[in-house]
């Protein structure tokens, strides 16, 4: 996790990804499982305004050579910040593994690990890479 610099890395459009989430537990709280949830909060992206790709695949390279192997993260929104969903009991390191690799993956800078089943309210978790 990083540090919390003074500025926020992306915070406007953190801000905004964060109000859709909060929105889509207020709706519906804990308990379904993760396709609704990835569901509903496209949904709610959309109805904000907040460009997002479903299921992005992301190419994994080695020493230059681009592998037959992909990542699908979740969400992507605005083109570069990625969102991890998951509907756990507890969020275990193997999820924060799969994030950061996500933006290791992608070259991205930022990402959300999200948990819609904690209760009493959805879990987020920000990566900076």
């Amino acid at each position: 996790m990083d540090d919390e610099p003074a500025t926020l890395l992306y915070e406007e459009e953190s801000y905004a990804i964060r109000g859709a989430v909060y929105e889509v537990y207020a709706e519906l709280g804990a308990g379904f499982a993760e396709p609704v949830y990835q569901e509903a909060l496209e949904a709610e992206l959309g109805l904000r305004g907040i460009p997002f790709e479903a299921q992005k695949p992301l190419r994994i390279r080695y020493k230059g050579k681009e592998l037959a192997q992909t990542y699908r993260v979740d969400l992507l929104c605005y083109g570069k910040i990625v969102l991890e969903l998951k509907s756990v009991r507890t969020l275990l390191p193997e999820h924060e593994a799969q994030l950061v690799n996500y933006l290791k993956a992608g070259s991205f800078r930022l990402g959300f690990l999200v948990n819609f089943s904690h209760v009493p309210k959805v879990d987020i978790r920000r990566y900076a890479n």
